[in-house]
């Protein structure tokens, strides 16, 4: 993902905004994903992307994004419905086509009616099984996802995970090598297996890499693990700024385990994870047990992202003790602090 231009001066900040200004206008353009496709169906749904309520629905087959807000008397028009591809807002009646015009007015259905009444619309893009949009209608410029569209891989597809803490943190935690043996240790972490061994990162453009082996298993606790002994695991991941990264997990006999981690900030210390995965291997295993296993990985990092002290993610690197194994989150920091985020950040 490249980095965006900034924000026009025209755009107005949310009401009760939680970011500062200028951290607002950094992120603001970029792209994030904000439901799940699947769900988004003959119901408007609402959603918020950083601290805009934003509404999202389908008319004529096409996903439309708009500001959560009729402008007669400021009615949410989620809580309206679509009918003949238009939305109704529940207040008064108003109807709305697919491109924001105001298309009936139904106290005075014989008046012309006011341009003003026109919704403000943001661009959409489905992709990995997700509705993506810019508040800033920038090109879209999506992290790669190697094995979503590939048939040898199988897809699966969690809910949206919700965090009561930022993006910048969650996103640490996930590249973070240096926890697994004390969070996940009811899932694949081993108290027995600590020690990180050397490893680097390098950067291409904004994109991070990052080539991590140990013999830390990936395999959940009671999974049968074929692995042979001493077998190095290698989880490779690739970190798109803001708040975008993939892991790349090799098992043994070739297989992998693609993770795309995207951590969509609500508002500053609240986030919606969507994380797609897909995998070359075990493909009989029901979904359902996977979406179980990966859950419970989420829900471990979850309770240590929501209790973290400062809640915000310190980009002044002094602000915080580092060991070697920080490597990663050393270069996201720097790399968040090169978009212009604030010291003091964030999201």
């Amino acid at each position: 993902m490249s980095l965006p231009k900034n924000v026009t001066e025209s755009q107005a900040l949310p009401r009760d905004c939680t970011f500062s200004a200028s951290d607002w206008q950094v992120l603001s353009p970029f792209w994030y994903p904000v439901a799940i496709s699947e769900e988004v169906k003959d119901k408007p749904v609402p959603v918020k992307l950083p601290d805009v309520k934003l509404v999202c629905y389908r008319s004529r087959g096409q996903v439309v994004i708009a500001r959560d807000l009729c402008f007669h008397r400021g009615a949410p028009l989620s809580k309206g419905w679509v009918e003949n591809d238009e939305i109704v807002c529940p207040y008064h009646g108003f109807r709305y086509n697919c491109d924001g015009v105001c298309t009936a007015v139904p106290a005075h259905p014989a008046s012309k009616i006011s341009p003003k009444l026109k919704l403000i619309t943001y661009p959409s893009i489905e992709r990995y099984g997700f509705i993506w949009t810019s508040l800033a209608g920038t090109e879209p410029n999506l992290p790669a996802f190697a094995g979503w569209d590939d048939p040898d891989y199988l897809n699966v597809l969690p809910p949206g995970f919700d965090i009561a803490g930022s993006a910048g943190r969650q996103m640490e935690g996930f590249l973070d090598v240096s926890h697994f043996a004390f969070v996940h240790t009811e899932t694949f972490g081993d108290r027995n297996n600590t020690e990180v061994p050397q490893y680097k990162v390098t950067r291409e453009g904004s994109v991070l890499s990052a080539d991590y082996w140990s013999t830390v298993s990936n395999y959940g606790k009671g999974q049968e693990n074929p692995a042979p002994e001493g077998f190095m695991w290698l989880r490779a991941f690739r970190v798109f700024a803001p708040f975008a990264a993939t892991l790349t997990v090799h098992f043994p006999n070739d297989g992998k385990l693609i993770i795309l981690n995207f951590a969509s900030p609500v508002s500053a210390r609240y986030t919606r994870l969507f994380c797609p995965i897909a995998r070359n291997f075990d493909k009989s295993v029901p979904i359902e047990e996977i979406v179980k296993f990966n859950l419970q990985v989420f829900q471990e990092d979850r309770e240590m992202v929501e209790s973290q002290t400062p809640e915000d993610l310190p980009l002044d690197l002094a602000a915080e003790a580092h060991i070697p194994a920080d490597r990663t989150s050393i270069a996201y920091r720097q790399l968040l602090s090169e978009l212009g985020l604030g010291r003091n950040y964030t999201s």
